[in-house]
Formats: structure tokens, C-alpha cells, sequence
């Protein structure tokens, strides 16, 4: 009988804030490569979907054992 290896609980909050953490960053850096350009609002909502697309790639490569 194999015996799974023990993996930390917390793995789901793991995942969870690095997703959030990945969507505000690029969030923050759409928002300030906006502001240089003169067009902060637009830029900062096209870095949230750019933020949850590379949130999703992150996480599925960090937790591909999941």
C-alpha cells in the first residue's frame, strides 16, 4: 500500500493568493504604465485581465500536482 506524501493543508490559500497577488501587480502595473502614458484607467483594467490570465498560468505550474 502507498502511502501519499504528506503535502501542506494550506495549499488551496497558497494557490488563492498567489492568483490575487498575481492580478493586482499586473493590475498596479497596467495602472502606473497608464499614468506615464496619460490613460491610467484603461491600462489598469487591461492589466487585471492580463493579471488573471497570468494568475491561472502560475498557479497551474506551481500546483500541476494538484
Amino acid at each position: 500500500m502507498t502511502d501519499r506524501p504528506n503535502r501542506p493543508t494550506n495549499r488551496g490559500a497558497v494557490a488563492g493568493s498567489l492568483l490575487v497577488g498575481t492580478v493586482v501587480l499586473c493590475a498596479a502595473v497596467g495602472f502606473a504604465i497608464g499614468a506615464a502614458v496619460g490613460a491610467p484607467v484603461p491600462l489598469g483594467i487591461v492589466g487585471v485581465f492580463v493579471g488573471a490570465v497570468a494568475g491561472i498560468v502560475v498557479v497551474a505550474r506551481r500546483f500541476s500536482d494538484l
